[in-house]
């Protein structure tokens, strides 16, 4: 109780403090000193106190006085300040939010309230700093009376932090994209309309099957057909390499580990780039097809069998590193068994091995199924006339068309194909368990694999790695030959052109044109990173060591990113993020929110699985000899968590220096990163710019990732050597 009052006090001087020293409403100046002299004095930068008492936000009195009753709820005993804390906190709240989203830049936002309430002359911009934390405070205060009524086991650390990340969800996962699939059903007059979203969720253009007789399908077919023969060959090409890499000759481990992960570390349409040198108008085939059989370059590349190649080059490894841990957790025992029941090599592949694979399976189909749908890089590059949602979505933002209802009809129809194949594959593997490893030791060889198979996925498995080592070789030359196709003097010019140091009279001038959009990646992505890691981390905490009401409404929540494609976050946060309470449209705050909500799946995971292995007693003991829950985490279970760590980490990091779908809507000329530099590039033809730009990201990605797996190290079982046989 001791400690619950500390916090309830802490919260308590932040929040007073917030409304009475900081701006109320964002600023561009917020941290200005000039700003600062303003806050007792100026209607745009004044602090709450300032906006309630001088110019008539009188609605703001309630955080105030909401702060005050949870004051007197500290004054009276233990039994009945529960009820107050939560009374206190809970209506200012209610009366800031509701007041934030009613209340905008021209008066009342709805027309229901003008007529209930009359109209008023007062407006409200989006909310700063000042703001924020009064409605921070007010959320922990209420997370304490909760756990003071008996809520999460009394623990108020808990209660705070499964009411604080359910409202961080709601707000930047469920209020974002449900705006903006909500524009669908109103017509251009912003009236609901039913047949407006019919209208725009049907017809040719979405659903067309033309392909069939010779013309153009839809978007939604096309997106359909791409996902589903993407997530097979993923699939199956990562099941080989996962057999390659755990039971084929040792001899090709390391260079499975660095071919099949390299696409990780770079940007999504460094592949495609790559592939255009090969095959496109100007590549290297269709010059070897002119000088030998005369045949004309063409653009036959461009279109399903491109962007199909491309994402096959990119999401492959993705399959490879799910596979590969399934195929590590096979027991040998189980194989064992069946062999020593007589049964030949072949028969316990297909029965009792494949059979264990199921999990990882319908995790590799999955994941290439939305990682397909959410591409952006390559059906944009690769595309030609061929026409997938992710594209349309975009073109009907950023085109000629300007279309926010359209680009909210098909978000919707997206979202509603990734979650789908997100609740059939929970479906799917929740009616079975699939253990392998448990407690007891388990010392078994893993059976080597039978020669047919072995054979055939050498032939494949080497293939496909000496085509990826070629398209790479191919990419990295292509940043430093004059013209690709046409002159291939090497130079550095394209390298020079975009990361050139000089020295000025002042020191040293980054005289290059990608510096700046490299250096705000950089920075954006080393400021997501850790807030990543540490909210996943906090969330899996709860999931693992917590039961409560809801529990799988929360966990569910909090991995629905996952199951949101790039492109539809990144669109609903322009459609709901560019008016108040929340203008954060053509900032850099709202980069790093989009960076952080679109991987936060990936720490929870990471955190909830390394949670798992850890007996509960360690924290029990911890929590029985008087330590409270903040220190159990930090002392105790940090530490054992470290690798879980420090792989959100780095997967949020890579992944916020190389996405593109998520924040192609949300850059500007302040704030422009480095893989919407390459797209442009690109689009005015400049490959060899956006290649020695990609080489710089790969040799920079690269070289942290094997930085982190040599100070982190890798998992070792405690199994005898596989018996492989010659290859």
């Amino acid at each position: 109780m001791g400690r619950d009052v500390s916090s309830s006090r802490f919260w308590l001087l932040v929040g007073l403090a917030a409304f009475a020293l900081l701006p109320w409403y964002a600023r561009p100046d917020d941290f200005a000193w000039a700003a600062a002299l303003r806050i007792f004095t100026d209607a745009e930068a004044g602090s709450g106190l300032l906006q309630g008492a001088r110019f008539g936000k009188v609605w703001l009195w309630a955080a105030p006085v909401g702060l005050l009753a949870c004051a007197y709820a500290l004054r009276l005993p233990p039994a009945r300040q529960s009820t107050w804390l939560m009374i206190g906190a809970g209506s200012a709240l209610a009366v800031l939010v509701a007041s934030g989203f009613a209340i905008g830049l021209r008066g009342w936002n709805f027309d229901w309230a003008a007529q209930l309430f009359g109209e008023i002359g007062l407006r409200q911009t989006g909310i700063g700093l000042g703001g924020t934390l009064v409605l921070v405070s007010l959320l922990m205060l209420f997370a304490i009376g909760l756990a003071r009524r008996g809520a999460f086991r009394g623990d108020a650390f808990v209660c705070g932090t499964v009411i604080g990340a359910s409202a961080l969800l709601l707000l930047f996962i469920a209020l974002p994209v449900g705006r903006a699939v909500a524009l669908a059903f109103f017509d251009d007059g912003a009236a609901f309309s039913l047949s407006a979203a019919l209208q725009r969720l049907g017809g040719a253009r979405v659903w067309s099957l033309g392909c069939l007789a010779g013309a153009q399908c839809g978007a939604a077919f096309n997106t359909l057909v791409l996902g589903l023969a993407t997530a097979a060959g993923t699939t199956a090409l990562g099941t080989v390499l996962a057999l390659l890499a755990e039971r084929g000759p040792r001899r090709l481990d390391k260079p499975l580990r660095v071919l099949a992960l390299l696409p990780i570390i770079t940007p999504p349409f460094v592949v495609g780039l790559g592939l255009i040198l090969v095959f496109g108008r100007a590549g290297l085939f269709n010059q070897l097809l002119q000088w030998a059989a005369g045949i004309e370059p063409s653009r036959w590349f461009y279109g399903f069998f491109g962007v199909w190649l491309a994402q096959m080059f990119a999401f492959t490894p993705i399959a490879f590193l799910i596979m590969r841990g399934v195929v590590q957790g096979v027991s040998p025992s189980l194989e064992e068994a069946a062999q020593t029941l007589r049964a030949g090599r072949g028969v316990v592949f297909a029965t009792v091995t494949l059979p264990l694979l199921k999990p990882g399976l319908a995790n590799a189909f999955l994941v290439g199924f939305i990682e397909s749908m959410a591409d952006f890089g390559n059906p944009i590059i690769l595309g030609g006339s061929y026409a997938v949602l992710s594209t349309e979505i975009f073109f009907a933002i950023v085109g000629a068309q300007l279309d926010p209802g359209r680009a909210g009809a098909l978000a919707l129809l997206l979202s509603a194909f990734a979650l789908a194949a997100f609740g059939a594959q929970r479906w799917l593997l929740g009616r079975a368990t699939y253990v392998t490893v448990s407690g007891k030791g388990d010392t078994g060889a893993p059976m080597p694999l039978p020669d047919t198979i072995r054979r055939t996925a050498l032939a494949i498995g080497g293939a496909w790695l000496s085509f990826t080592f070629l398209i790479y070789v191919f990419a990295f030359i292509g940043g430093f030959v004059e013209i690709w196709g046409r002159d291939y003097t090497p130079t550095l010019r394209h390298l020079r052109s975009t990361f050139d140091i000089q020295w000025g009279e002042f020191g040293i001038v980054w005289a290059g044109s990608a510096w700046s959009s490299f250096f705000t990646t950089v920075r954006l992505a080393a400021i997501a990173a850790p807030l990543t890691a540490a909210l996943g981390l906090l969330i899996a905490f709860v999931i693992a060591r917590t039961q409560f009401r809801g529990q799988s409404a929360f966990e569910f929540s909090a991995l629905l990113a996952f199951a949101i494609p790039g492109t539809v976050l990144g669109v609903s946060y322009v459609l709901a993020f560019n008016v108040p309470p929340l203008e954060l449209t053509g900032t850099a705050a709202i980069i790093v929110l989009c960076f952080l909500f679109r991987n936060l799946p990936v720490g929870v995971r990471a955190g909830a699985a390394a949670f798992k292995q850890l007996d509960r007693s360690l924290d029990e003991a911890s929590l029985m000899l008087g330590a409270s829950t903040p220190v159990t985490l930090r002392r105790i279970l940090l530490p054992l968590l470290r690798p879980a760590v420090v792989a959100a980490l780095v997967y949020s990091f890579v992944r916020a220096m190389t996405t593109v779908s998520a924040v192609i809507f949300l850059v500007t000329a302040e704030y422009q990163l480095a893989t919407t530099f390459i797209i442009g590039r690109v689009g005015n033809g400049d490959y060899g710019v956006a290649l020695a730009y990609c080489t710089v990201l790969i040799v920079v990605m690269l070289a942290a990732t094997v930085l982190i797996q040599w100070l982190v190290g890798e998992r070792r079982l405690g199994r005898r050597g596989v018996a492989v046989a010659p290859a």
